[in-house]
C-alpha cells in the first residue's frame, strides 16, 4: 500500500499492463492500493479508478 496518490496511480498502470487485465486502484484508512478488478468487492473498499490495459485509466467516481 501507498500514501502518495501519484505514485499508486503509476504503480497501477504497470500493473494493469504487466498482466494484461482491469485493475482498481482502491483507498483504504489513510492508504491506496491496487488489486485486479475481478478480485474486488465495491462494498468492501473505496475504489477511486480503474485501469484497463486495452483502454487506459479513467476515474470510477
Amino acid at each position: 500500500m501507498s500514501h502518495d496518490l501519484s505514485l499508486a496511480q503509476k504503480h497501477a498502470w504497470r500493473l494493469a499492463r504487466t498482466l494484461m487485465t482491469p485493475v482498481v486502484l482502491f483507498q483504504s484508512d489513510d492508504a491506496y492500493g491496487v488489486l485486479p478488478a475481478d478480485e474486488v468487492e465495491e462494498s468492501e473498499v473505496d475504489i477511486l479508478f480503474e485501469y484497463d490495459p486495452y483502454t487506459g485509466g479513467h476515474a470510477v467516481h
